[in-house]
């Protein structure tokens, strides 16, 4: 009597990992593609304007130096773009990883190792490829080193951090702790490219390729460690009986 309740139990816990699965896919195909939209616009110079426009909205009127707001505003948002600095991430990232393994997730810490490396290295590479020019030196507010395009705090806060919420909800047993991880990780990526305009060391469009970019990749890591984990074979196997 209960052989049909328990294998049509199987047969939609499986459809919900699918659904997941194609989700996560369909997400990573509009971010790469929006990510491949805005850079043939910033190589066609199609973005200036709008670039220059927001960064000139953010500063007082002639003081191009001066970001809006009170001073602490600006102490804040430098604070914050570390949040996105190589040796913040890094160290969040060994932290984790260190974390992962000692629980005995071997390949949670392998995805994150995957993300930040393969963030960093995405990131170095197109930088490299287009080597877009900053905001002048009068916008800026922090030193910032390198090609502008794609902001490599966003990019690389992106991959980081939306990987890391992605795993702590793919095993998290509440579903607000799961909401929680993935809404932080989303906050702490906007908040970081955000900061990246205010103190003038990216163009808008730069912190929007990397939103796009880091998004994609994050993705494209859950997906790795779904197919890794090979859940969705054992799942059809039984579904199947």
């Amino acid at each position: 009597m209960s052989f049909w309740p328990a294998r049509i139990g199987r047969a939609a816990a499986f459809a919900r990992r699918e659904v997941l699965a194609v989700a996560a896919m369909l997400g990573l195909t509009l971010l790469a593609g929006a990510f491949f939209e805005i850079a043939e616009d910033v190589v066609e110079g199609e973005t200036l304007a709008f670039d220059r426009g927001v960064l000139l909205a953010l500063r007082e009127p002639g003081l191009p130096k001066d970001p809006l707001g009170p001073d602490w505003l600006t102490t804040a948002a430098a604070d914050v773009t570390a949040l996105g600095s190589l040796t913040v991430l890094a160290l969040v990232v060994l932290v984790i990883s260190g974390l992962f393994l000692s629980l005995g997730n071997r390949r949670q810490a392998a995805i994150m190792l995957l993300a930040s490396i393969g963030g960093l290295a995405w990131s170095e590479s197109i930088k490299a490829i287009l080597d877009r020019t900053r905001p002048e030196e009068a916008y800026r507010v922090v030193a910032a080193m390198n090609a502008s395009f794609p902001s490599g705090h966003t990019l690389l806060s992106a991959s980081v951090y939306l990987t890391l919420g992605a795993l702590v909800a793919s095993f998290a047993p509440k579903r607000r702790v799961r909401a929680f991880a993935l809404v932080t990780a989303i906050v702490l990526t906007g908040l970081v490219g955000l900061s990246r305009v205010f103190l003038g060391v990216h163009w808008a469009s730069d912190v929007m390729g990397g939103w796009c970019l880091g998004g994609a990749w994050a993705l494209a890591c859950w997906l790795a460690l779904w197919l890794w984990n090979g859940d969705w074979r054992a799942e059809a196997a039984k579904t199947a009986l």
